[in-house]
């Protein structure tokens, strides 16, 4: 009987290292070099929305740059308080370029914890180290702003974070959503850049599993709104059936091609976009055109 107990209890020691180290952070092994060009970062902070989550509700012209923390975003796992992101101290003030390359494309804060994938590092996760670079010399150039967000509130067990580090080694995917042919012309591998990395378009408009998960053989093909009113479109061509022009005119002027308006939470999504170039909203629109078709 002492020896079964032993050998319990030797497994149960066994397991739990197993689980601890297979929910451990894993941070980068090469982190992003600097300088970035603040000038550059610009664009990646439009194409990001990053002043949708962290300027204040409501935000208008150069009160979207102050990055103290927005509205929670409320969802079935719990509400979850966009941190400030600002140059402060309450803020990313006192963070390396590797601190802030480890947040975007891994998840993890400079103290070593996991964020919550409310966070969409999951999309960050594509973007390229210059990238990164370039929105860190961009956010660090902003108003320092005090102050410190709320904490999230989350209910067990999803309040473990370490459980979100098995929830990664599941989801979180470096590598291209849709694999696009080796005739691809360069504005829709550009577009697939811009929409699968830093502009997060699928975390919105992709369904989600029963952990949260993106469902990507539904690859954007509209879901359950995440704060419970409504639902995100379907915006692939099996949907959506306005042309490559009619998006980008969209993205630029919030104007649909029947003259109706952009509304609910796209309306802050459009203003990010209308500040890119033409260029970059074309991209994007050959690539919405160029992904595999979902009817509903």
């Amino acid at each position: 009987m002492r020896r079964w107990l032993a050998s319990l209890a030797g497994l149960a020691a066994l397991g739990a290292a197993t689980g601890w180290l297979v929910t451990a952070p894993q941070p980068l092994e090469t982190t992003a070099q600097g300088p970035g060009d603040a000038t550059r970062g610009a664009r990646i902070f439009h194409v990001g929305g990053c002043a949708s989550c962290h300027a204040a509700k409501g935000a208008k012209g150069d009160a979207r740059l102050k990055l103290g923390g927005g509205a929670a975003l409320v969802t079935a796992f719990g509400s979850f308080q966009p941190p400030n992101i600002s140059p402060g101290p309450d803020g990313i003030g006192g963070w390396s370029l590797a601190d802030f390359d480890n947040a975007m494309r891994r998840g993890i804060s400079p103290d070593g914890r996991h964020y919550y994938p409310a966070f969409p590092y999951t999309s960050y996760a594509r973007m390229t180290p210059g990238d990164v670079a370039d929105l860190f010399a961009y956010l660090r150039s902003l108003p320092a702003v005090a102050g410190k967000a709320p904490g999230n509130d989350v209910a067990f067990p999803f309040s473990i974070r370490r459980g979100i580090g098995l929830w990664k080694r599941l989801y979180l995917d470096a590598g291209p959503v849709i694999a696009l042919p080796a005739t691809a012309p360069a504005e829709v591998r550009a577009g697939q850049y811009l929409v699968e990395g830093p502009g997060h378009c699928g975390e919105c408009h992709t369904a989600r599993d029963r952990f949260g998960g993106p469902d990507r053989a539904h690859w954007l093909a509209g879901a359950p709104n995440p704060e419970g009113k409504g639902r995100i479109p379907n915006i692939t061509p099996g949907k959506l059936g306005w042309s490559a022009a009619e998006i980008a005119d969209y993205l630029k002027t919030g104007f649909t091609p029947d003259y109706d308006s952009v509304g609910g939470s796209m309306v802050e999504v459009q203003a990010n976009m209308a500040e890119l170039s033409d260029a970059d909203r074309a991209a994007i629109a050959a690539y919405l055109k160029a992904v595999p078709p979902h009817k509903p």
